[in-house]
């Protein structure tokens, strides 16, 4: 193995290790909630789009000044700091259905608080690795890390599924808040310190986000990649509440069942990080920004025919080559964009970056609960769909689609 592999940095294997379990606990959390919300609080599809909605609300609310602040502070402790809130807010819901207080709006707050803290989150992470494995080694970086949420996309919510069969929905909601823990342990061991960022005396918030914006905005590769990923995050959201509606209510599967359904669909996303790096040699980095997202997004048509029978293993086979798409698609942009970037903009531009792509998010949630509840969740899932199919037409009408090589920055 190339000495030089990342598998020989130390400080890379303890961030490494502290997302690859916390990524299992958000895979376990994403099937546990919404079946708590479904088969425990009774919820309708819109109260169950509405979880989508406050999850994701807090990247349009303060995704944008998060940015600055991040840039203002060391990344690393932001990242652990946010950790243990998350646990602790996680941790709320196994105590309160304990002691029988349980309600939705409950979940409704701890998912908005838990937004909250991933806001922070994954603005410094994504804005740390830079830093951490340098600009060089940031594919193969973000290529390991893509793999290993794709592994617990694999793992998550099988054991989510059966946790939630074993000990009930909101007890398995504490392994997440667990894995939080585990995550702002290793993180904190990591040796590598940031300097502290120093300010000038002009700095100001609002000049300060201005100038992330502005730097997407007025970029043409970037800003049509915001949009492509803001609109395919738009109708996946909308699509998620009312597809567990489906799977749980209309088709009457089991726990079990359902996440073994997205355990096995997320395979497709450990084989998209293993070719990620390859394709974009022999294809082009800006071919396969596009033809990834242009080939597994009609793939999502399968869901509006789901029965119980042979149409389950159709959807399996369809959500590998989409989960597949996906990655090949994140490990490569999110890479150009880490490359592109100068260091003392980075927290500000992930920060825009996820206002406007995830900033679609709660509105899709809220867009697709309120579908399911007046058209049904069939003909929902079809419009979503057909949403969805749109998407790559941001990048295919800019210039990356012929762009072979991305520049950097």
């Amino acid at each position: 193995m190339d000495r030089n592999s990342l598998f020989f940095h130390a400080d890379f294997r303890r961030l490494w290790a502290g997302d690859a379990i916390s990524q299992v606990g958000t895979m376990i959390s994403t099937v546990a909630v919404p079946l708590l919300a479904v088969q425990v609080l009774h919820a309708t599809p819109f109260q169950v789009g509405l979880l989508t909605t406050f999850e994701f609300l807090a990247f349009l609310v303060i995704g944008l000044p998060a940015g600055a602040w991040v840039d203002r502070m060391r990344r690393r402790s932001v990242m652990v700091t946010a950790d243990l809130g998350r646990m602790v807010t996680l941790g709320s819901v196994p105590v309160a259905a304990a002691f029988g207080t349980l309600t939705i709006w409950q979940l409704y707050a701890v998912v908005l608080l838990t937004g909250g803290l991933t806001v922070f989150f994954d603005v410094s992470y994504q804005s740390y690795l830079p830093f951490l494995v340098g600009r060089q080694n940031l594919v193969e970086g973000n290529a390991k890390l893509q793999g290993t949420q794709s592994v617990a996309q694999v793992a998550g919510p099988g054991i989510g599924g059966l946790l939630v069969q074993l000990l009930g929905a909101p007890y398995a909601i504490a392994a997440d808040a667990a894995s939080y823990l585990w995550s702002a342990l290793w993180i904190g061991a990591v040796r590598r310190r940031e300097p502290k960022p120093e300010r000038t005396a002009a700095a100001n918030l609002v000049h300060e986000i201005r100038e992330g914006v502005s730097f997407i905005v007025q970029h043409p590769l970037l800003r049509s990649i915001a949009g492509c990923t803001a609109t395919s995050n738009l109708w996946n959201a909308a699509s998620q509440p009312v597809l567990i509606v489906l799977l749980a209510r209309d088709l009457d599967l089991s726990a079990g069942v359902i996440g073994l359904l997205f355990s096995a669909a997320a395979v497709g996303g450990v084989v998209g990080a293993l070719i990620a790096r390859r394709l974009a040699v022999r294809i082009g980095q800006g071919p396969v920004i596009w033809l990834s997202v242009a080939v597994s997004a009609p793939l999502a048509f399968v869901q509006p025919f789901l029965q119980r029978d042979w149409t389950l293993g159709l959807f399996v086979a369809a959500q590998v080559a989409f989960y597949c798409g996906v990655v090949v698609y994140n490990v490569t942009q999110v890479s150009f964009r880490q490359a592109l970037c100068p260091e003392r903009l980075l927290g500000r531009m992930n920060a825009t970056m996820r206002f406007l792509v995830w900033g679609t998010m709660p509105i899709g949630g809220l867009l697709g609960g309120a579908l399911g509840s007046t058209v049904g969740v069939r003909t929902t899932l079809f419009i979503t769909a057909a949403g969805g199919c749109l998407s790559f037409l941001w990048v295919y009408l800019s210039p990356l689609r012929r762009m072979r090589e991305l520049p950097a920055g």
